[in-house]
């Protein structure tokens, strides 16, 4: 009966710091970028946009469709650095476990 309650107990601990590392991705943001540096996204772990950063130069553009393309770029590349950092972040506070847990996607995190 011992093991089974060194599993609870190992399973119960995995899953308060998984929790804690959920709720520390809030606070981590990463910046994507486009058209060097003419528009920027600021999204957290979570993978939820939080600025929209557009040079006014870009905005005197006449060329919407650009304009357009560079958004959606930058969105683009936050949402991918997003989700590294959970999957790194997630990763290590798992301890390696996540990887072994079938149907485990960083992807899914709301």
């Amino acid at each position: 009966m011992t093991d089974f309650s060194n599993m609870q107990k190992m399973f119960s601990d995995f899953q308060k710091n998984l929790e804690k590392a959920m709720k520390e991705l809030e606070g981590m943001t990463v910046l994507g970028e486009s058209g060097g540096g003419m528009v920027k996204v600021t999204a957290n772990g979570k993978r939820d946009v939080l600025k929209v950063e557009i040079e006014s130069e870009l905005m005197k553009s006449q060329d919407k469709e650009m304009v357009e393309d560079l958004i959606t770029a930058a969105v683009n590349n936050a949402l991918v650095k997003a989700e590294k950092m959970a999957t790194d972040h997630l990763g290590a506070s798992a301890g390696g476990l996540l990887p072994m847990l079938p149907g485990f996607k960083t992807g899914g995190i709301s």
